[in-house]
């Protein structure tokens, strides 16, 4: 029988569908044809698996060979294919078995000389691999990516002639045995002890991360919101295993370094104010993750605020209140996921010193500086909870930092992981995840609550959404105080976190 099928994976996203690859060899003049919406990259796999397959001793048929990429209405891209079908050509030949690679998913590009070469986006596949039971064989650079993936054989091969060995019963491989046990430790973030004085900030910075609420700090340069900002992944617990899996996914697909010593660590990214919409929330012809989605489950740092374009800054909304984005394009469409904590910090006018006691702020009127605030738009306000201002430090606090010890990061994740504890264990989903539905269930206010809440959104002109998350600060507080109810000073802390509102609302 002259024709065979093997099995690889195409990337859609963080997804990985599976890809059939099927190859017929009939009489007529030599050829080799790829079909089913191949990509540059993958037409020209019929060069690189030729010579591959001459120059590792096997023959390459004179025959005509069409090459089917099943589903052929899904895009495929890239050179993971040149395995699968370097090894479909064997099986349609017979120079292996009809079902050497029955059960196997193939992964991998091939090198002139027959060489298998790293691809990207082997962790999805791993992924989507386990859930169909096959077993997966990958470049043997790709292993330690791979093995992040528990319960599926991974059998990591350098040569075409060591797959076509193991696929034939001539020299079988053992799968890979790697306890991949990593525990990264936090102690690679910077520690928070470095901070001194700032006890407002501080204490902002551990509500943040106690309910994984997102965090404006308005305050002028040197005042220490970069370095609160820094210190905030060095306080919030490890990744669980699938939370790391799914956002060491996200880097794989991005093709971005996999590093096994810390992959339970939080992400954290901090572009740059020139950042494009596409660098900040991903695109491009066929669809790559951005900076939102490479801090999935982590943080995303946005320094100088309002000087990054609005509307790249709009483009936010989405993702910060679904935890996903959707990049669609003529061709094709992609979903990245994109559960980010947003920090960001800008100061209060163009020059950044007003109400600076130290320093004579550079001709900002009153007028400039609210409309230099402005320009983080209100929609946006509505969905940082936490709008704090950092001012300048005075020089005794700078002096006193240095006989007398902050508290270190350490200690504040052990409260910060005693807050998560209790909101998992209550909930299953931290504070500032609650949905609309489950706010009348746990954030109960107190007997003066409501008057509390109401007068303060009559005065700061606060929307429905801000008033849903002040409940869910409210919440937040009340767990770091080990209460089972809010109460009103934790309603009031709540409100007052709401600074940037109320400047707003005055200018």
């Amino acid at each position: 029988m002259s024709l065979a099928t093997t099995h690889c994976r195409a990337a859609l996203g963080i997804e990985a569908p599976l890809i059939t690859v099927e190859t017929h060899l009939a009489n007529g003049l030599p050829a080799c044809n790829i079909v089913g919406l191949p990509e540059k990259a993958v037409q020209e796999s019929r060069d690189r698996v030729r010579s591959a397959l001459i120059n590792s001793g096997f023959e390459f048929p004179a025959r005509r060979i069409t090459v089917n990429l099943a589903p052929a209405d899904l895009p495929k891209q890239g050179s993971r294919f040149d395995l699968a079908i370097a090894v479909g050509i064997l099986i349609a030949s017979r120079q292996l078995e009809q079902d050497a690679a029955e059960g196997y998913e193939l992964i991998g590009e091939l090198s002139l000389a027959g060489a298998l070469r790293p691809t990207v986006g082997v962790l999805p596949m791993a992924l989507a691999c386990r859930s169909r039971q096959r077993r997966l064989i990958v470049p043997s650079d790709n292993l330690r990516e791979a093995s992040l993936v528990r319960d599926i054989e991974i059998y990591p091969m350098q040569h075409l002639l060591t797959v076509s060995g193991h696929l034939g019963g001539q020299h079988r491989i053992a799968p890979a045995q790697l306890d991949f046990e990593q525990q990264a430790t936090p102690g690679v973030c910077p520690d928070l002890a470095d901070v001194h004085g700032q006890a407002r900030a501080r204490r902002a910075l551990e509500v943040a991360a106690a309910g994984r609420h997102n965090l404006l700090m308005m305050g002028p340069p040197g005042s220490g919101k970069s370095m609160l900002a820094n210190r905030l992944p060095g306080i919030l617990p490890l990744l669980g295993e699938e939370e790391a899996l799914h956002s060491a996914a996200v880097r794989s697909v991005a093709g971005q370094p996999f590093d096994a010593s810390n992959w339970r660590v939080r992400p954290s990214r901090a572009p740059h104010h020139t950042a494009s919409g596409v660098a900040l929330v991903g695109g491009g012809s066929s669809p790559n993750p951005g900076e939102i989605s490479l801090a999935h489950n982590g943080v995303l740092f946005l320094d100088e605020l309002p000087e990054f374009d609005s509307r790249v800054l709009e483009v936010l909304r989405e993702p910060l209140e679904t935890g996903r984005i959707l990049i669609s394009r003529a061709a094709r469409q992609a979903e990245f996921p994109a559960d980010f904590q947003l920090v960001a910090a800008m100061n209060p006018c163009p020059c950044g010193y007003a109400n600076d006691p130290a320093r004579i702020c550079s001709g900002c009127s009153p007028a400039t500086a609210a409309r230099y605030q402005r320009r983080v738009s209100g929609p946006l306000r509505d969905r940082i909870d936490i709008q704090i201002e950092v001012p300048a430090m005075p020089r005794r606090e700078l002096l006193k930092g240095l006989t007398e010890a902050s508290e270190n990061s350490a200690t504040v994740r052990q409260r910060v992981f005693a807050a998560w504890q209790i909101q998992l264990e209550r909930q299953g989903v931290a504070n500032a995840r609650l949905s609309q539905a489950s706010l009348a269930r746990y954030c109960v206010l107190p007997d003066k609550g409501e008057a509390l809440l109401a007068g303060a959104m009559e005065k700061l002109g606060l929307s429905a959404r801000a008033f849903h998350r002040i409940l869910r600060l409210a919440r937040t507080l009340a767990d770091l105080d080990a209460r089972t109810q809010i109460e009103d000073r934790h309603l009031t802390e709540a409100i007052s976190y709401r600074r940037l509102d109320r400047i707003t609302s005055l200018g």
